[in-house]
């Protein structure tokens, strides 16, 4: 764009750009632009996008800084005693000096936290030593402090004022916040942790050219007639934006596959490829073979209603196959013949028969292996799944699971290496 008239055809919006960025020597960034031009920063974004393309401006830095700011949860763990580690601790404490020990039924009774963020809490609290499992199940201190208690009541004091770059943190406080951070899956967390990325530009040699020729009055241009302008004539007294016929046309966005199937069937070729079948099995499932038989408890809280949806109707299947059923409850008992020592409570059946939405792919490979298949063999699966998330631009309620078992006499860890490398 070398000559005048080419003006003709640019935004109202481009041509307030294109005047700030040609007030200053140095680059501008898009917060700059915006609070120069008194634009929203959506306006910014589009008539700079817009420039970028007629190559009237050109990008001369970007740079991402990764921030760190509180959640609505963290807000809540920030008041005295009110994280979980905190509020565990201080319960303990005090029931202690009442005389008595709350067991961790009694602390989930309470209604405080959900049963996952104490699992979290207390299994920490244990591996730190400050807790210990007394006779009966009873939580009792050790005597010792909880540093994880103490870093996170920091970290939440630090960023309650207001996000801070990740990188002002030290290294152990860098891996705190990452793992009590918002995930998929996970969005019941204290912090949050987002890429914030500035870019500055600067005008190009032609945008630098078409300065002295930008047209006056083009914020009050208009460029789309309506029926309420042809209906009151007011189009007779008002500006409009030329346009110009040599632009190219927008491109055209034709149907096609979607990424992530073309992924998974990606995915499916190369293990085809290496020998495995494809196992197969039911959306819907029961809690024997998709938690039972994985050696999960029946109390286990990733079995709640938080993670897990459950059959409305009909809620239970009619039976269990034996003798997968027995085995599998003496083990949870107390092992069995496994070797094991069980998880020590005893076994429900009837629950066994309630029927879930398969949660993990592994229910398929349980089923597999519970039908004697050929040995030696591979079996693989791609395994949709739901649990219970946050719908939202990145999250929703279901998800495939890649799954694969090799059975055989002579197989060892070297056989996995070998594997999958075999598949990169």
């Amino acid at each position: 764009m070398n000559s005048p008239k080419n003006t003709d055809s640019l935004h109202p919006l481009e041509i307030q750009v294109l005047r700030e960025l040609g007030k200053y020597p140095q680059p501008l960034s898009d917060l700059q632009l915006a609070n120069h031009t008194e634009l929203a920063p959506s306006q910014v974004s589009m008539a700079v996008g817009w420039l970028l393309t007629k190559q009237l401006v050109s990008l001369s830095s970007e740079t991402t800084t990764t921030y760190v700011s509180l959640t609505t949860v963290g807000a809540q763990y920030h008041q005295p005693d009110s994280s979980p580690l905190e509020w565990i601790l201080q319960s303990v404490t005090t029931a202690a000096h009442e005389g008595s020990a709350p067991t961790v039924k009694d602390l989930q009774g309470t209604g405080k936290f959900q049963p996952s963020e104490l699992s979290r809490a207390i299994g920490i609290l244990k591996k730190e030593g400050v807790l210990q499992m007394g006779a009966g199940g009873v939580l009792e201190m050790t005597g010792k402090d909880s540093v994880t208690a103490k870093d996170l009541r920091c970290l939440l004091n630090q960023v309650q004022e207001g996000a801070r770059p990740l990188d002002s943190f030290g290294s152990d406080h860098q891996a705190l916040l990452r793992q009590y951070a918002v995930k998929r899956g996970n969005t019941q967390e204290p912090f949050r942790i987002d890429d914030h990325t500035e870019r500055t530009y600067v005008l190009t040699d032609e945008g630098r050219n078409l300065l002295p020729h930008l047209r006056e009055g083009a914020a009050q241009e208009i460029s789309q007639l309506t029926p309420e302008l042809l209906k009151d004539g007011s189009w007779r007294h008002v500006s409009f934006r030329k346009y110009s016929i040599n632009l190219r046309p927008p491109r055209l966005a034709v149907g096609r596959r979607h990424s992530y199937r073309e992924f998974l069937d990606t995915v499916k070729y190369k293990l085809t490829s290496m020998g495995f079948q494809e196992m197969r099995g039911e959306l819907i499932e029961t809690e024997f073979w998709d938690m039972d038989a994985l050696f999960m408890p029946q109390f286990h809280p990733a079995r709640a209603i938080h993670d897990v949806y459950f059959v409305k109707n009909p809620k239970m299947a009619k039976k269990i196959q034996e003798p997968f059923l027995s085995q599998v409850s003496q083990v949870h008992r107390d092992g069995g013949t496994s070797g094991s020592k069980g998880w020590k409570y005893e076994y429900d059946p009837e629950r066994a028969k309630r029927l879930v939405l398969r949660s993990q792919g592994t229910a398929v490979s349980a089923r597999t292996l519970a039908q004697n298949p050929p040995v030696p063999g591979k079996f693989f699966s791609i395994a949709r799944c739901f649990r219970y998330d946050n719908v939202d631009a990145t999250h929703a309620t279901d998800f495939f699971q890649v799954e694969g078992i090799v059975l055989g006499s002579d197989i060892n860890f070297r056989t996995l290496l070998g594997l999958l490398q075999l598949f990169a």
